[in-house]
């Protein structure tokens, strides 16, 4: 990915440059690296003749931003993210502005907002942000003391991100639910089709 970079700054290639940035902030994101997710995600922003992928690059600095200590970072890109998600109106939109704002809320908002996150992103196609939206508000809910509540999101997440080979977050979120005692077992993506496989009769005789 470094190479990628250094290649299409040489060629003068905001946009490559600018979804590489993107890439390297959700990898990070992932791994839980978040103080690197930022500064990527501040990179790409900094870029001001490349806006296709503004918003994407605008949710991961929300959440690094938070997870690294530095809210004013993530207030300030909530406060450029709002109009776009407004103006697109869809699910997806709503739903990530409602994941984002929800980092940066607290109590009963919070709660709420990431309640309506799920159940906006689970409308859409997107798995992956359904996934982070389990997996966020099962941290959070770690946070908050509600341990039970927790597990459900973060088996959710952790089981969502195992079956797309979503490593990286399948790892955060099995550190999140071992942060609430509960013992993980650890699925590969193999073992995860074969289970689904296994489990297709049961759902087509219910059905």
């Amino acid at each position: 990915m470094e190479t990628s970079a250094r290649d299409l700054l040489a060629a003068g290639e905001g946009a490559g440059l600018t979804f590489v940035q993107w890439a390297r902030a959700v990898r990070y994101n992932g791994l839980g690296k978040y103080h690197e997710a930022l500064t990527a995600a501040l990179e790409a922003v900094d870029d001001r003749h490349e806006y296709r992928f503004a918003a994407w690059v605008l949710v991961e600095l929300i959440e690094a931003a938070n997870r690294s200590g530095q809210p004013e970072h993530g207030a300030w890109a909530l406060e450029r993210l709002v109009p776009n998600a407004h103006a697109s109106g869809s699910d997806w939109a709503l739903g990530v502005e409602a994941r984002c704002r929800a980092l940066l809320a607290d109590g009963d908002t919070a709660d709420g907002l990431y309640r309506e996150a799920i159940r906006r992103l689970a409308l859409t196609q997107l798995r992956p942000e359904v996934a982070r939206a389990h997996l966020l508000y099962g941290e959070w809910l770690r946070r908050e003391n509600r341990r039970v509540d927790a597990r459900e999101r973060l088996r959710t997440a952790h089981n969502m991100f195992t079956s797309m080979g979503l490593a990286a977050f399948a790892e955060r979120a099995q550190r999140e639910l071992l942060a609430t005692g509960e013992r993980v077992q650890k699925r590969s993506v193999e073992t995860m089709v074969e289970l689904t496989a296994r489990e297709a009769p049961d759902r087509q005789t219910c059905s």
